[in-house]
């Protein structure tokens, strides 16, 4: 009876040692599920040419309030069909998906400024009252495709 439990416990612990030694051998993959088709609003990745590009748009928010208040101006904007990048020029022209930038005036000055950051524009130090700050979406070359105009009240501070 005793050899009978000693041979059961080797053979016992050699299935579990065995067993422990052997490499793990993953599960077959299951087969990959069919990619979902992405929302048909989204635009198509930045990646490849385009053939055919909607019109340019630009999109404004209303400077943010609580900044406003600090006397700080924080204007978030968006270019849809138009990658906001610092390349300028006419061979710019041909890269697709369309690229630019954009132009900003304050307050109806004679001057304006390019932005290619895609960044918010943050102006600061403008005096307490009435402004108006003009945003132009411009291709490489500077021309103009579509432009908003924000007016806004920096309150006294």
């Amino acid at each position: 009876m005793i050899h009978k439990i000693a041979v059961g416990g080797f053979v016992t612990a050699t299935v579990v040692l065995a067993a422990a030694c052997a490499p793990n051998t993953p599960a077959p993959a299951a087969p990959p599920s069919p990619v979902a088709v992405a929302d048909p609003s989204w635009s198509p990745a930045p990646v490849v040419p385009l053939e055919s590009q909607p019109k340019p748009a630009l999109v404004v928010d209303a400077p943010l309030p609580d900044q406003l208040a600090k006397g700080l101006v924080v204007i978030r904007y968006q270019a849809e069909n138009l990658r906001i990048v610092p390349v300028y020029g006419p061979n710019a022209l041909d890269v697709s998906p369309r690229i630019g930038h954009i132009h900003v005036t304050v307050d109806d000055a004679p001057w304006h400024w390019a932005d290619a950051s895609g960044e918010p524009l943050i102006i600061q130090g403008l005096p307490a009252g009435p402004h108006r700050v003009w945003i132009g979406l411009a291709d490489p070359t500077h021309m103009i495709m579509d432009s908003k105009t924000v007016d806004f009240v920096v309150p006294a501070h």
